[in-house]
């Protein structure tokens, strides 16, 4: 009989999957703290989102504004909203893909 039995060091295995979710809580973390913007219509409506994807701010050009045609504006914001919240989504996958992945491959972990 091997020593140990062949199985893995418990304690190394906790003390890893520790590290995974502070890694995983400080990425999150800098998510949250990050800006990131999205625009619309050349520039004339933009969207800041957190790496998160919780709109933050909107900045509309006074040249968007036509009061007869609030749904062009309406639409340039929801483009300016999309283009933000895509670039968040695209931040998240590259900051907690490969955090999530290490963590899923351990078993009790509930990702």
């Amino acid at each position: 009989m091997i020593p140990g039995g062949g199985q893995p060091d418990m304690q190394q295995l906790l003390q890893q999957a520790q590290k995974m979710q502070q890694d995983l809580a400080a990425a999150q973390q800098e998510l949250a703290e990050t800006p990131i913007e999205g625009s619309s219509g050349g520039g004339l409506v933009t969207a800041t989102v957190t790496g998160t994807g919780e709109l933050k701010g909107l900045v509309i050009d006074p040249k968007a504004v036509d009061p007869e045609d609030t749904e062009t504006l309406a639409d340039l914001v929801l483009a300016a909203v999309r283009d933000a919240t895509g670039a968040a989504q695209e931040l998240q996958q590259q900051k907690l893909g490969p955090l999530a992945q290490g963590l899923g491959g351990m078993p009790g972990m509930p990702f």
